[in-house]
């Protein structure tokens, strides 16, 4: 997820380390915070690979700062991520996002529906926080009010986002 967020933002212009710190930040938020610790070492592993240019700029009023840039082999790193998700990049609520927030950079309408699909699959397979006998417990089956809260919201969302797949993959549909 780290890295399909570093080359997503990259592909749309070259930042330097901070500036691609808080965006990965604004994406994925409080749920799965970035530390310096993983960024760097991931950047450096992106450009020993190839996939990422570095240069040096002043900064403003401080020491001068490393620009990142995407390579060309980069950019084909990110469409391959793009075309073939991991199952967690489709299964899990903030990789799918990172994964939608670049999806665009993907120029074939028939991948990124392909994409799209494959989530749609993965929401409409039964499923809940909470089993009983091996069934999924609904929201009007559960103990309490708090677990009734967690699947009433939760079956809300996913009725949200399985509509708006639906839409999404019919208007890729149609313009393909």
């Amino acid at each position: 997820m780290l890295e399909l967020s570093i080359l997503g933002f990259l592909a749309e212009h070259p930042l330097h380390g901070y500036q691609l710190k808080e965006r990965i930040k604004a994406l994925s938020g409080h749920v799965r915070p970035v530390s310096d610790g993983a960024l760097y070492p991931a950047i450096t592993r992106l450009v020993v690979a190839g996939k990422l240019d570095q240069r040096t700029e002043e900064g403003a009023s401080a020491a001068p700062r490393r620009v990142l840039s995407l390579t060309d082999a980069g950019r084909a790193d990110l469409l391959e991520r793009l075309r073939h998700p991991k199952q967690a990049e489709i299964t899990d609520q903030v990789r799918f996002n990172t994964v939608l927030a670049f999806l665009r950079h993907l120029p074939d309408r028939r991948e990124q529906a392909a994409v799209l699909r494959r989530r749609l699959e993965f929401l409409e397979t039964p499923a809940s926080f909470f089993y009983d006998d091996g069934e999924p417990v609904r929201a009007e089956q559960a103990g309490d009010l708090f677990r009734q809260g967690m699947l009433r919201v939760a079956r809300a969302t996913g009725q949200a986002e399985r509509a708006w797949l639906r839409e999404a993959i019919a208007h890729l549909d149609e313009a393909g």
